[in-house]
């Protein structure tokens, strides 16, 4: 059976949230022999891996999560209905997976990339977000990472703004990844994924003892699957 790559990853470059430092060292005009790009960018940016050690202090870091954690069968769970400024809620979530299995991990596929630009403000602020109902009813189902293609805390408005909210109303980050959920944030081009089920790989960059890691995330599902 012939299968496709599906690209889930952001483009790390320059953005207004995220500070990007680029540079280049080598010039092949100058008779330099190599070309070397330097880059410099906070672990959280773009499309990453979470780790306990990023809400939890004594969590576990990068070093301690294995790889199995993100690569293996995940659940696509189809929300691409769910509207601007909507919260999803565990009744919802309950309608659309019935194929989540213990183990598994979830992608929540909205498509909020193509309906506001990552560029623009308007895709923290007006984007749908989890309930804390939704994600304790993703927990309960023994589900090992989840990723998102949307910034699924509400709270991201207020951080945008320079205000820090209280622990528990990060809701994934306390109810998921506080308790051994890992977290894949910031993905793309899950519109088009087409299988309920797919093969999933986020390789995380190797950091030590941190509380994050950029990822390149690929989806891997049959040719003409539905």
């Amino acid at each position: 059976m012939s299968r496709r790559i599906v690209d889930l990853t952001l483009p790390i470059r320059a953005h207004f949230r995220w500070r990007v430092e680029r540079s280049r060292t080598g010039d092949f005009a100058r008779g330099d022999i190599f070309e070397i790009t330097q880059l410099r960018f906070p672990v959280h940016a773009f499309t990453h891996m979470d780790s306990p050690r990023h809400f939890v202090p004594d969590g576990p870091t990068t070093s301690d999560i294995p790889l199995s954690a993100t690569i293996g069968e995940a659940a696509v769970i189809d929300l691409a209905d769910v509207g601007p400024m909507t919260a999803i809620e565990s009744g919802r979530l309950a309608e659309r997976a019935g194929h989540v299995r213990r183990g598994d991990i979830v992608l929540l596929r909205t498509g909020w990339y193509a309906r506001r630009s990552i560029d623009d403000p308007a895709f923290w602020l007006e984007a749908p977000w989890l309930e804390r109902d939704a994600a304790v009813w993703l927990r309960d189902r023994g589900v090992r990472a989840c990723g998102f293609d949307f910034p699924q805390d509400y709270t991201i408005r207020f951080l945008l703004a320079g205000e820090v909210r209280p622990r528990e109303e990060h809701v994934t980050h306390f109810e998921l990844l506080a308790h051994g959920v890992i977290l894949i944030e910031y993905l793309t081009n899950t519109l088009q994924l087409v299988s309920p089920r797919v093969e999933f790989f986020a390789l995380p960059l190797f950091v030590p003892d941190a509380d994050g890691a950029p990822v390149r995330a690929i989806a891997w599902e049959a040719e003409g699957s539905a």
